[in-house]
């Protein structure tokens, strides 16, 4: 463990920490950030109140679109003299959300993870391969200071140019990589086509986030690549990359960093507090962060939460992987279908390859689900490259019946080529809107 001190605190002791972090938070906003004053006049209430971490409860919650609307610096609770950085969120239209950082911000994010790393079963002496992209967007640079910060050597290649990727890792033999999934995958396809045997790669884990993956999306990175695949989760509004991650050991829910992070689980649509166990929406409250400190953040990530021991010996609160985002949730007919459980079923499927896309259609006056997925390409060349083939018809028929049984809903099965799919050079484009008219990648 990189600070065996706090990953293994008696749990008593770890929340008289939260509880005199929370209040030291409350009252920094209170006097710095207009926003919040009005927010705590409205419910009448002061930093006084919070007096045990359950009145976490009294206070607002903070939305993004708060962010938005307060942009750039309107939630900054120190002068811009001691912001050291400004990160923003990695959207592809409109205005970012902003987020600052003073010298403590990011000498603090940088220990979280260095935690983070170790905990995924990197050690001091690893070269680490970060292929994450640099810039506004958090992961680069966070797993950066923070790989620098455990004294690992760092590559710092960010995403895309595949190519130098593979000849980076085939040459430096790093131990460590780190990056979206979906960008990972299709540096694995390639090394794959170029006949380089993954045992020969030196990986021995990755550290994958920034967009949902599924169990199947692990067991396909983890074959491919030879290696142990560790989730990794974080937002720019609470931090970056390093709020939690899984153990090695287990790969059994992320370790939150309770000693910066506290963690409740809401009910989306009463905003009730749900037991552990229970899955609902994410709500951190950030507990060190002192240029954007930031309180009740609704994320939209809809996960569970333990606070069991893990087998790996640590006592930090555990979430359960993301199951989905409540702004990701596409309703169609009344049902809410998750892209992720789409993911989960169909890598389970014989003849698909792991790449595909929702597109979102208008049949007649109502929304439907067309979606578009790739064959392998042994099954291209059994069916003689005939996408009219039976065997292609069954495929559809195969894939619609699973769907129907795991979403509820009837989707129309569109069937690419192999390697004719957009290709993710950072987060993949998921979900394609063409209902309107109109074509909007998410």
């Amino acid at each position: 463990m990189y600070n065996p001190d706090v990953e293994k605190a008696d749990r008593t002791e770890m929340e008289s920490l939260q509880l005199t972090r929370l209040q030291t938070a409350v009252s920094n906003v209170f006097e710095n950030v207009l926003f919040y004053q009005e927010k705590f006049d409205e419910l009448g209430i002061t930093p006084k109140d919070i007096k045990h971490l359950s009145d976490v409860t009294k206070l607002p919650f903070t939305k993004k679109q708060d962010l938005l609307e307060q942009y750039p610096f309107g939630l900054f609770a120190v002068p811009m003299e001691k912001v050291t950085r400004i990160h923003g969120s990695s959207g592809t239209s409109g205005k970012p959300t902003i987020v600052g950082y003073t010298k403590n911000d990011i000498e603090n994010w940088s220990v979280i993870v260095a935690r983070a790393i170790v905990t995924a079963g990197g050690r001091k002496s690893d070269i680490f391969h970060n292929a994450y992209g640099y810039g506004l967007f958090t992961g680069g640079l966070g797993l950066h200071y923070g790989a620098e910060k455990l004294g690992a050597t760092t590559i710092p290649i960010s995403g895309g140019n595949t190519d130098r990727q593979i000849t980076i890792i085939n040459d430096f033999k790093p131990r460590g990589i780190c990056g979206t999934p979906s960008y990972v995958l299709n540096i694995a396809e390639k090394m794959e086509e170029m006949g380089i045997d993954p045992d020969d790669n030196g990986l021995e884990y990755g550290i994958f986030g920034a967009e949902p993956w599924s169990e199947e999306m692990r067991a396909i990175l983890e074959k491919k690549l030879k290696l142990k695949a560790i989730d990794i989760y974080g937002l720019s509004e609470i931090m970056g990359p390093g709020v939690a991650i899984e153990c090695h050991e287990a790969q059994d829910g992320l370790h939150i960093a309770d000693d910066h992070f506290l963690v409740e689980v809401i009910n989306p649509d009463t905003l009730e507090p749900v037991v552990d166990g229970v899955i609902g929406e994410l709500v951190f409250t950030s507990l060190s962060k002192e240029a954007l400190p930031i309180i009740r953040y609704r994320t939209g990530d809809l996960a569970s939460i333990s606070r069991e021991k893990c087998k790996c010996g640590r006592t930090t609160t555990r979430m359960s992987r993301i199951k989905g985002r409540t702004d990701d949730m596409i309703i169609v007919k009344g049902v809410n279908v998750f892209p992720s459980e789409i993911e989960r079923v169909l890598l389970q499927v014989d003849g698909l390859g792991p790449h595909y896309q929702i597109h979102l259609v208008k049949k007649g006056s109502m929304d439907h689900i067309e979606l578009h997925v790739e064959i392998e390409n042994d099954f291209y060349h059994k069916i003689n490259r005939d996408l009219m083939h039976a065997d292609v018809h069954k495929l559809k028929k195969v894939v619609q019946y699973h769907l129907k049984n795991s979403c509820l809903v009837t989707m129309d099965i569109v069937v690419n080529m192999p390697k004719t799919i957009q290709r993710s050079e950072g987060k993949a484009i998921r979900i394609v809107n063409k209902r309107n008219n109109a074509t909007l990648s998410i």
